[in-house]
């Protein structure tokens, strides 16, 4: 572990400025012998995150549930074990509320709490469900919204707190996709799961606009493996759910599930 590694992993000075951040959140907590916290991270800054601290004893990510996709980093001295993690991150999970019949999305409730003012880093995974939503942020910022977060859009809310053994974390609604495919490309994969081009789906990723799991990634050939998750700046995002090995024709028969 070493801070002149952040030089080598950074590739924006956007980058730099956030492992530095981490940095100094991290060894405080190392210093003083105490339980810290940092900002939520994006899977690509956790990957980041990772190269920067290693296998670091004693250092977890937490979302506050098991597949979140946005996590903070949580530094627990050696007194505190993972069961700690619920008391000691600063995370607080908030749930809003609304008339059944209404139907705010996911982008609906990221803009409402971008537009109140707070930085997209104190914000977690937002699970909206049939008339609620939960959702995680820092727990500094929750008396905040508690007060003033109001509406998602059009859609009146009731926020409250509630604790992290009450979640209602809805899976997400998908569109099942079965079809067979010559290699597991990540161009041809996009290519299947959105319904475009194959040539089309290639400059979209050498344009820098599709990842997996989170990642960026620039190589059309770059291979896929069952589980992983694409997403595609503009399109949204895939997962290839499962690959069912060879058929007659040596075609790859796989299931492709797209989010909506």
């Amino acid at each position: 572990m070493d801070r002149k590694n952040i030089d080598k992993i950074a590739k924006t000075p956007q980058d730099k400025l956030l492992l530095s951040k981490l940095w100094d959140k991290i060894q405080t907590g190392i210093r003083k012998n105490i339980p810290v916290s940092t900002c939520f991270l994006t899977p690509y800054e956790l990957e980041m995150s990772k190269y920067l601290f290693g296998n670091l004893d004693g250092l977890h990510s937490f979302g506050g549930y098991p597949d979140a996709e946005r996590k903070m980093l949580v530094y627990l001295p050696d007194y505190l074990d993972e069961e700690s993690l619920q008391e000691e991150s600063a995370l607080t999970c908030l749930r809003a509320t609304f008339y059944e019949n209404d139907s705010p999305s996911h982008r609906d409730f990221l803009g409402s709490l971008m537009g109140s003012g707070i930085a997209r880093e104190t914000i977690g995974d937002i699970c909206v469900g049939n008339n609620s939503c939960d959702f995680f942020v820092t727990t500094e910022i929750a008396p905040y919204l508690l007060q003033n977060f109001t509406n998602a859009g059009r859609t009146k809310l009731h926020l409250e707190e509630i604790s992290l053994d009450n979640l209602e974390i809805a899976e997400p609604e998908t569109k099942e996709i079965r079809d067979t495919l010559a290699s597991l490309r990540l161009d041809s994969v996009i290519s299947t799961g959105f319904r475009i081009g194959r040539s089309q789906a290639a400059e979209i990723i050498s344009s820098g606009r599709a990842a997996i799991n989170g990642l960026p990634i620039e190589k059309p050939d770059k291979t896929v493996s069952e589980g992983m998750k694409i997403s595609v700046r503009g399109l949204g995002k895939i997962k290839l759910h499962a690959v069912n090995g060879k058929t007659k024709k040596d075609r790859i028969s796989v299931v492709i599930h797209r989010y909506v």
